[in-house]
């Protein structure tokens, strides 16, 4: 690796972390990165998209950690959300990885965009969908939000991009808060599906440990920035712009899969 490219890593650790501490789909910036720079990174191209995928959940947890603290101002209201949501969390987390595992990387490479999609869709929709649940049925009982937690930790476990923005989509339907106090609890549940799938990949060896310590490096230092600074943004705007971007992604992840 070149110094070039270890600095553009660690910017982009930085830049994903802190876009994950503000409203979630950091990764969409970190993944395709890995994915391009993957082959002089040493990554083997028969299985770069997994590879890639692992490296990245692998580099971005410390993020997580940071951004956590950076919400900590906020972490008193949501705390019981934390501690019902933390067990359905680890089992959907590892459940997802060894699904990864499973999966070849022909598959995993046609699934992404779909994934991509999906998550900015409830981004994007986030306030709707809510609004229509609440007026019909009221909030989501707590069964139903561990239940809808597990699978997003699965998918998160799975494929790491897109993962911060269906979460908060899904605490819309059954917490109360501003984006910012859901974002204290996403973080902190980011960072437990990340840390439990990157201990499951590099048991596997699935893991490129150089370029994940630099992105790891980047996002201890952005996860905490954005998550002191986002405080102050608006948020309406934040979540649409990050769905925007969420669909540039798919978009381009479908034109990688058949070209």
């Amino acid at each position: 690796m070149t110094l070039a490219g270890g600095l553009v890593l660690f910017g982009v650790g930085a830049i994903a972390s802190g876009i994950n501490s503000v409203a979630g789909g950091g990764t969409l910036v970190s993944f395709p990165t890995l994915i391009g720079m993957g082959p002089s990174l040493g990554m083997p191209i028969a299985s770069l998209d997994k590879v890639a995928n692992a490296t990245n959940s692998v580099g971005l947890w410390p993020g997580s950690l940071a951004g956590g603290f950076g919400f900590w101002n906020l972490i008193q209201k949501t705390a019981p959300y934390l501690r019902t949501l933390l067990l359905p969390t680890i089992l959907g987390a590892a459940a997802g990885s060894f699904l990864l595992l499973a999966t070849s990387n022909a598959t995993f490479k046609v699934v992404i965009p779909v994934l991509i999609f999906l998550a900015a869709a409830l981004l994007l929709f986030q306030k709707r969908v809510r609004d229509l649940v609440r007026s019909e049925h009221g909030r989501l009982p707590v069964w139903a939000g561990i239940s809808i937690q597990f699978l997003v930790s699965l998918y998160g476990g799975y494929f790491g991009a897109g993962m911060g923005i269906m979460m908060l989509a899904a605490f819309a339907l059954y917490m109360e808060g501003t984006i910012h106090e859901l974002n204290a609890v996403k973080s902190w549940l980011s960072l437990l599906i990340n840390l439990v799938a990157s201990v499951i990949f590099i048991a596997k060896g699935l893991v490129a440990l150089a370029p994940a310590l630099i992105l790891a490096s980047g996002a201890l230092v952005g996860g905490y920035a954005a998550a002191r600074l986002s405080q102050r943004v608006d948020p309406e705007k934040l979540r649409i712009a990050i769905a925007i971007y969420g669909f540039a992604m798919s978009a381009y992840f479908v034109w990688r899969a058949y070209h």
